[in-house]
This record gives structure tokens, sequence and C-alpha cells, in this order.
């Protein structure tokens, strides 16, 4: 275990341990702002359980469940508490699958029901007599495929949980689990009651981004009243950056809830920004800021919060190496004109395009940013649009692992996704034949993903015609699609042909971009990173990005009538998610933060910011008037 455990406890800590203390622990919901160490109190939590009721639990043969976002906050976790089989970290995903993998019955039957639904939908469309003559043709297709794979599924002994859909042979993807989990949980009693025997302390990491059907589903389990059990949800409303999030996570009748307000990273003037952004919110104001040891004697750290005001024109790159000239006189600083990574400069972008261009990805941006529907745009700032997950999760790595002669890697990324591996395709095959053929079938992919003139849809018709992945159900309809046409009744058409026609090796600087290996970031991608010099740059203009517009958000630009009537309803508006995006960015400053904001008229954004009071009057400069 690591030292994050033997820190001092907060107040929020001995709350939190009160309640597992109890002899009927009580389930609860902690708000811990940014920099309060959230994930310090849930391993605190774990180490203190390990300690109190570890023993009791082994020898039940039970487990604690810790439920994150990512495979990296499942690492992190991992290594703070120790692998050990107390323990239960996992992300949503593969929590539900272990969940649900023993029912193959109701799986079954989930799948069937999926289908049935697809059928229903289709026949729906068939029926509108406004259906274009060629849409009809694909959806007829459909609906033979669909009543053929419920045949299939009826024969199927196993289902398995793959990178995407595959009915016909078993395979269920990301999205189906995370359908299919909350349902058998709300749907059968006895399940949750099993859930419970089983894990009888489940925390959710990250809660206010959780899944909130699956949020409905644990507390359906919890709301059973079961003798032992403990549900508890760790996050901050405020860091909720994506739209399917659940948000707040209200107490049920009996719970507690706990906030955390320390700020143990940022200096006290970016504290004071963040502060300011936040009383828009939920009032929320944290206290303390990053301190340091100076001759014995513990100081605040002041550090230094500006905002550059910037003339939106073709001069952007310029006027930005001018900014982080002048932060480097003002500062007395270099490394803010340094783009290695010892310079620790984050530039922090929404979706840009100078970003996509000097990393190489530009076609792979304007053709899911330009063309594509919210929920593409939304995916491609972090990575995770279905389009792209096949490339993050599995193709990139493996050609990495092939290109650095890392054997034991291939072979083991290839036995966790490749079909051809699977136990009911290697029954009776030579398998030594299989692997040898696979292995030219890797190294053509690792000489595509050199080659510029090689398409993105090139690569995935290799892998689905070598078997080299189980493909998502919508790409291989779009490979099965004539290249020149059109589908106008999908709104994801024009997209995804463009996503598909982009060369392949660009999706190494695209990774790049999202996997932090370069200065830029994107501003969804940092949540729970910390850098000592941050550049947040805000431009709507070069964005193209509906979901959050800054000039709205800071008084700039009016708001349409959508926007006005989301406000008054209560609904999740463009303002609240920039909001909690601007906190969420400026709260990863460690020394330095500066924002650069780019306004086509330099005079009326300075007033409006100015008015706003984020900023001190005098760390506001303007640059291009």
């Amino acid at each position: 275990m690591t030292t994050r455990i033997t820190n001092p406890d907060t107040e929020a800590d001995l709350q939190l341990r009160e309640c597992l203390d109890q002899q009927q622990p009580t389930n609860f919901v902690m708000v811990a702002g940014a920099g309060s160490g959230k994930t310090t109190s849930l391993v605190k939590a774990l180490a203190h359980l390990a300690m109190t009721r570890g023993p009791e639990l082994r020898r039940r043969g039970q487990q604690i469940a810790c439920i994150t976002y990512t495979e990296v906050a499942v690492g992190e976790i991992q290594g703070d508490v120790g692998n050990a089989a107390l323990f239960h970290v996992s992300t949503i995903h593969s929590f539900l699958w272990t969940i649900v993998q023993p029912f193959q019955n109701d799986l079954r039957e989930w799948v069937l029901s999926r289908l049935g639904e697809k059928i229903a939908e289709a026949e729906r469309k068939l029926a509108n007599p406004r259906t274009r003559a060629h849409t009809r043709e694909q959806l007829t297709l459909d609906v033979v495929r669909y009543r053929a794979q419920c045949t299939q599924v009826v024969g199927i002994k196993r289902f398995i949980y793959g990178t995407g859909s595959d009915y016909s042979r078993g395979v269920l993807g990301h999205d189906d689990i995370l359908k299919v989990g909350p349902s058998l949980i709300t749907d059968r009693p006895l399940l949750r009651t099993l859930i419970a025997s089983r894990f009888p302390y489940i925390f959710v990491d990250e809660s206010q981004d959780t899944n909130p059907t699956f949020v409905d589903a644990l507390r359906l389990i919890a709301d059973m009243g079961l003798e032992g059990f403990c549900l508890g949800f760790f996050g901050d409303p405020m860091q909720k950056i994506y739209t399917g999030g659940a948000g707040p996570i209200t107490p049920g009748e009996g719970w507690v809830q706990i906030t955390k307000p320390e700020n143990f990273r940022c200096p006290l003037s970016v504290l004071r920004v963040i502060n300011r952004v936040r009383a828009e919110d939920d009032g929320l104001q944290q206290v303390r800021g990053r301190t340091i040891v100076c001759d014995g004697v513990v100081e605040p750290v002041e550090g230094s919060a500006r905002l550059f005001i910037v003339q939106a024109d073709a001069r952007r790159a310029e006027r930005l190496t001018e900014v982080r000239r002048w932060l480097s006189r003002a500062n007395d600083d270099v490394l803010w004109e340094n783009d290695e990574e010892d310079g620790d400069v984050r530039v922090l972008v929404l979706v840009h395009r100078v970003a996509a261009h000097r990393l190489g990805f530009a076609d792979i941006y304007a053709a899911l940013n330009d063309n594509g529907q919210t929920s593409l745009k939304a995916g491609l700032v972090d990575g995770t649009a279905w389009i792209i997950r096949p490339f993050m999760t599995y193709l990139l790595p493996l050609v990495v692992a092939a290109q650095s002669g890392a054997d034991f890697e291939v072979i083991a990324a290839l036995r966790s996704k490749c079909p051809l591996l699977t136990q009911e395709r290697l029954a009776g095959q030579n398998s030594p034949a299989v692997l040898a053929r696979l292995q030219l079938d890797v190294d053509r992919l690792v000489a595509m993903f050199a080659d510029e003139g090689t398409s993105i849809r090139a690569v995935l018709e290799l892998v689905r015609d070598r078997e080299i992945l189980g493909l998502d159900e919508r790409l291989l309809a779009y490979l099965e699609r004539p290249l020149d046409e059109v589908d106008e009744d999908d709104p994801e058409d024009a997209a995804v042909r463009a996503f598909l026609a982009s060369p392949a090796p660009q999706l190494w600087g695209y990774r790049a971009y999202v996997e932090n290996q370069s200065p830029f970031a994107t501003q969804q991608g940092i949540k729970g990173a910390e850098f000592q010099r941050v550049l947040v740059l805000l431009d709507d203009e070069e964005s193209h990005y509906t979901l959050f517009s800054y000039g709205k958000y800071f008084g700039i630009e009016p708001l349409s009538d959508k926007d006005q009537e989301n406000i008054q309803d209560g609904v999740d508006s463009v303002v609240d998610r920039t909001r909690r995006l601007f906190y969420v960015c400026c709260s990863r400053a460690v020394q330095d933060l500066a924002v650069v904001l780019f306004v086509p008229d330099v005079r009326a954004a300075t007033e409006a910011l100015i008015a706003r009071g984020y900023f001190e009057r005098d760390d506001v400069h303007t640059l291009g008037d």
C-alpha cells in the first residue's frame, strides 16, 4: 500500500470512517472538489475496511467492490491498496460483466429482446412513406439479418464480452453490457441479493460521470436494506463533463452526505478563481490551497492566475507564442516556452484545429468534429466515440506491441479480442497454424499503419476479413455499403464516411493527443491530472462544438431561446456545461494558470470578463485590440 493511506485524516475521512464502523454501515455520498484528495479518501476507506472487516470478509468469501471510470484509474487504485483478492477494483463495464456473466439464459433472453426491438424499429421506418427507396432496401436487409440472428442466438451456448457486438457469434459489446447489466439488476430481486452478498461494500468513484441507469440499479440494491450492505458514491458534480453522467447523487433516506472542501493542489491565486466560478453553481467554497514548508514553517503558495483576451484572427498561433513569451518574462520562468515534457506546460484545448494540424490528424478531426453529431464530437475529445474505440483499445496497442517485438503482449492482446482464438473456434483447429496466420496479418497491420496511402477503411476491411477483431455492427454496416452510396437518412453518414476515408497513420497523432503524449490535451481528458503550468485555450470559433460555448458562458454572446428555456426549466444547459468544464481546466494548476480567450471583439469581451470578476483586474490582459 502507498503513503497516500498514511496522509493525515480530514474531517471528511473521519465522517466516512464513522459510517463504515457502525454495526449496520451507513450508505453515503461524498462530494469532494478538485484537488481535495478524493481518491485519497477512497483509498483510505478501502484500507480501513481491510483492517477492520478484512478477516471476516475473507472467511465469507466476500469482496469490497470499487468501481471507477477508466482502466487508468483502476490501475492507480490497485497500486494504492495492493492487488489483493479482498478488493474487486474494476471499470463499470467489467463489474457488470462479472455480475451477469453466469446468467447465460438471461443474457440470451435479453439479446432476443434487443433484436426484437431492432426489428420493430426497422419495420416502423419501413412503414413510413417518407423513407427513401435506398434506405428501404437497407432496412429490408437489416430485418432479414436480425431475424437470422434470432435463430442463431437460440443455439449459442455461451455469450462473451467483446469490443463490439456480434450477436450471431454470441459477442456482447460495450454498449450492450451497459444496458443488460442494469436491466437484469432492476428486473431480478434475487440478483440484487446475490450482488449484496458477494460485495457487501460497493464504492463508486467519479459518480458524477457514472451512467445514471447503473446508479439507479445500485440504489435498488441499497434500498433492499440488507444487513451489512453499504453503498458509497465518491464524486464532484462540478466536475461532470460527460453529458451521459448522473451528475449530483441525491442521498437516500438515512444516507449521509459528506463534503470535502479542502484543496491541496491549487495556489491561492487559482483557488480564488475556481471559488468564484463555483459560487455560481453549488456554492461549495474550497479552502486551504497548496502549501510548502520553508525553513520548517508551512506557508501558502500564491502562484499566479491570469486571463489574456486575444483577437480571434488568422494569427492565433503567433499570438499564442506571444502570450507564452510574456509569461516566461513575467514569471521569470523560461519553461513557459518549453514544449518538452520537463517543461510541464499543458495546453488545454476543447477540440482545437491547431493541435490537430500540429500533431497530424487534421482529416480525422474534420471528419468527426465538422460533420459529426453530438455523440461523435463528444467521443472525439476523449477517444470514446464508438467508431474510434476499436483503434484506441485494441488495434493501435496491438501494432505498438508488434513494432517493439513484444511477442508475449501481441499474443495476449490477440487472445483477449481475436474471434479466431476463442475456445469454440480453436476446437479441432491447428493452433500453431492459426497463430502463424495471425502473425502475418499483424505484420500487414503494422505496414498499413505506416503507409499514408492506406485509409482507415482499408485497415478495417483487413480486420474484418481476417477476423483480427470482432467489429461493431455499425461499423460492419458502413463497410458493406458501397463507397459512393450516401444515406441521407443517417445523421452520422457524412462523418463516418469521411473518417473511413482518412489516412490510417493519422490515428497515431490522434492517439498522442488523447493520451496526453503532447503539450496539448483535451479539456475533458485531464480530469484528475495536475500540472505546474496550465495554459487554457478558449476558442468557440474554431471548435464548432455546440455542447460548450465560452462566449455564452461569459456573457459575450446572446443565449438562444432553447438555452433560456433549459435554464428556466432547470435542464442542464450550455452555460452549466461550460462552467463545469472551465472549473475543471482552471483547477489543474499547481503553480501558474493562464487562460487565453480568443474573441472577435476584444474590447467588449474585456468589459464582460472584468464585470464577471473571475480574475483580478490587474491580471486581465489584452492582445490584438
